[in-house]
């Protein structure tokens, strides 16, 4: 019996290297069709389009396409640093360009909550219009309750950026106490099996409770792409308009777009993080914080 059981296990872990090398290999076709007939999935005049779209958005194929073009990225910057040390720029600077716009999110909404009291206050308006020609016109409850969304834009949007200046709080245990070689090597272990996989595992959610609030028949992450191409034939749009009162904020959806970026961001900041992680390990001291694009006070006053 144990033995039966032992070569069952060792089977069972055959055949899952089998399968990931298998889905490794066809990453580079799934990603080659993908991009020769863009309007399979990006023809959102055709149902069918859509369906493909939304089941390859959460699907084992992109997983492996997204991590076969890692581990060859992986692969070519350990050989060639540069290469590396050039996505390392180009992620953090994509993160730190992100967050630096949106986080005139702030302000905005600072100057939103001035107007509306104002208009509360002194005009005793029940509504404001924005605009010219055509004016935008919403409920005063409308525009308090859109404040959230410049909140959320915040929050969601400038997370990478935060990381890359430094800013979040850490938890410290350990870290502080060991070798900078050391701090190096728990930063690519984390980027890689907490970051990574924690991103992997909203998106997986986020994905289908998306597309659950803007199409229908709503879809389902249990449903083969077969089954979806099936539900193309009565897919239409319906877009969550649903506020929490009356006059309220009504564009609901949006927050669950924010999520999607916030996991996206994550996981290109985790892939810069361990890449930095590693070529700090590597190189020693000397390239410790290169090519940082830091925003700290100590930068300010030096210029």
């Amino acid at each position: 019996m144990d033995e039966t059981a032992a070569d069952g296990g060792l089977w069972a872990v055959f055949d899952a290297i089998l399968w990931v090398a298998g889905n490794i290999v066809m990453a580079f076709y799934n990603l080659a069709y993908a991009l020769t007939h863009p309007a399979a999935w990006l023809d959102w005049s055709n149902p069918e389009a859509i369906m493909t779209f939304v089941y390859y958005g959460g699907s084992v194929e992109l997983f492996f396409v997204a991590f076969t073009a890692f581990l060859v990225l992986t692969g070519v910057g350990m050989w060639r640093h540069r290469v590396m040390w050039a996505c390392v720029r180009g992620l953090e600077g994509f993160a730190n360009g992100v967050g630096r716009f949106f986080a005139w999110a702030g302000l905005l909404m600072v100057l939103q909550q001035i107007l509306i009291i104002f208009m509360q206050r002194v005009f005793a308006s029940a509504e404001i219009s924005l605009g010219l020609g055509a004016a935008f016109s919403k409920d005063i409850s409308w525009w308090s309750e859109e404040l959230k969304l410049y909140n959320a834009m915040v929050v969601c949007l400038c997370v990478s950026y935060t990381f890359v200046q430094g800013g979040h709080v850490r938890v410290d245990l350990v870290y502080s106490a060991v070798s900078e070689s050391k701090k190096r090597v728990i930063d690519m272990f984390g980027a890689l099996f907490f970051m990574l996989p924690m991103a992997v595992l909203i998106w997986m959610y986020s994905w289908y409770f998306l597309w659950r609030h803007l199409i229908t028949p709503p879809p389902s992450a249990s449903e083969g792409l077969d089954r979806l191409l099936m539900k193309a034939r009565a897919v239409r749009w319906n877009v969550e308009t649903i506020g929490f009162s009356p006059n309220g904020f009504n564009a609901y959806f949006l927050f669950k777009v924010l999520l999607l970026a916030f996991t996206l961001l994550v996981m290109l900041q985790a892939v810069a993080f361990f890449y930095r992680s590693y070529l700090e390990w590597r190189e020693g001291p000397e390239s410790y914080g290169r090519h940082l694009d830091s925003d700290s006070l100590a930068e300010v006053r030096q210029h």
